[in-house]
């Protein structure tokens, strides 16, 4: 679920909120109780892959040991049928 954050126009007081996509946005500011609270516009972040599993996993291949003609200096880059 994404954080969005707010600001109440009101009082100056900025916060986040994790909500879902569907969820109306927050319009009463939990400080002072006006309903003058905004949602801002951010960058947002980037999607963060933790753990071992994503990489090594789904896109690794395996190195054949053998030298590929296409690869710099004649490394192995795993390619099938490539030499």
């Amino acid at each position: 679920m994404p954080t969005y954050e707010y600001e109440c126009e009101a009082c100056g007081h900025k916060f986040e909120a994790t909500q879902k996509f569907s969820d109306k946005p927050i319009k009463t500011c939990p400080k002072c109780s006006k309903r003058k609270v905004k949602r801002l516009i951010s960058n947002g972040t980037g999607i963060i892959f933790k753990g071992s599993g994503f990489y090594e996993t789904d896109y690794k291949r395996k190195r054949s040991g053998a030298a590929c003609r296409n690869c710099p200096a004649g490394g192995s880059c795993g390619a099938k049928g490539e030499d």
